[in-house]
């Protein structure tokens, strides 16, 4: 799986990328056709003090594309939400398919 990283108007640290290729990849355990995935981060400015970290992925299988969205006031904590969201698509997708 090729994984693509698009980070809006900052460079994310190598700690950062190496966490979401890791954790991007596992995806594959659940869903083995997945071809790329695009990963994009950005800062929400809803307030001036406090800036939301808002990561998303989509996930491009064949005949769809899966995507979830997920906000936190860390990048760490919304991959994990957005990894167990793309978790359940995944197995849902996969049910589909079998049954």
């Amino acid at each position: 799986m090729n994984i693509q990283i698009h980070s809006i108007h900052f460079h994310p640290d190598t700690k950062l990328t190496e966490t979401i290729n890791d954790k991007v990849s596992k995806l594959q355990h659940f869903y083995a056709k997945i071809e790329r995935a695009d990963v994009y981060l950005k800062l929400d400015n809803n307030d001036a003090l406090v800036k939301e970290k808002v990561l998303e992925i989509r996930l491009h299988i064949p005949g769809a594309d899966l995507f979830t969205s997920q906000s936190s006031n860390m990048f760490e904590a919304a991959l994990d939400l957005a990894i167990d969201q793309m978790k359940k698509q995944l197995i849902k997708k996969k049910e589909k398919l079998v049954g």
